[in-house]
């Protein structure tokens, strides 16, 4: 049976910047609006913010494509729209204000070919996937958090129709983390 990913030191570096966008809002009645999912949402480390910054659990959805993973969300957020997805696949046409992803981004090795952490042969190839499938479930003015890696093969943000701002890094033993804001351009 597959294990939920863990809550890491990435998983904590992007919940800081979730905590920041949402408190941007100061207005309870826009906070009360807002429509966010988190993608690959493993332990719901994402969710749980949102839900401290003052969103609704009501507002919330869910995606993860491991079983285990959806078990737990449901149990744990029964309140938020879960959905078991490979990436958008079972979504339909719903968009967001936020999506918040914690992808796979590590490249293929002989000593991890987990999918929670890696993110194909380069490493890059869930992210890409992702970026492809995202615009149309984005609203006009809605925005993604990323994180990636030094690890990762640079994303040509901008060849993929979005606008893209570095939101902040941080050294780890191996790599970099990097946390983005992304927009779809328009």
């Amino acid at each position: 049976m597959p294990e939920i990913y863990s809550p890491a030191e990435d998983s904590f570096f992007l919940a800081s910047f979730v905590e920041k966008e949402i408190n941007k809002i100061n207005n309870k009645k826009s906070k009360d609006k807002l429509k966010i999912l988190d993608m690959g949402s493993g332990s719901g480390i994402q969710a749980q913010t949102c839900i401290l910054s003052g969103i609704k659990p009501e507002n919330l959805t869910l995606i993860d494509i491991n079983s285990t993973a959806i078990s737990y969300l449901k149990k744990h957020f029964p309140l938020s729209t879960i959905i078991q997805s490979d990436l958008f696949t079972n979504v339909g046409d719903e968009t967001w204000d936020l999506i918040i992803f914690n992808p796979p981004y590590l490249p293929e090795n002989k000593y991890d070919k987990k999918p929670d952490t890696t993110g194909g042969k380069k490493g890059d190839e869930t992210i890409v996937r992702f970026l492809k499938q995202a615009k149309k479930h984005l609203n006009k003015n809605g925005k993604i958090l990323l994180l990636t890696s030094s690890l990762t093969p640079n994303i040509n943000f901008n060849r993929l129709g979005y606008k893209s701002r570095l939101l902040g890094e941080k050294k780890l033993f191996f790599e970099e983390i990097y946390v983005w804001g992304i927009m779809n351009s328009l």
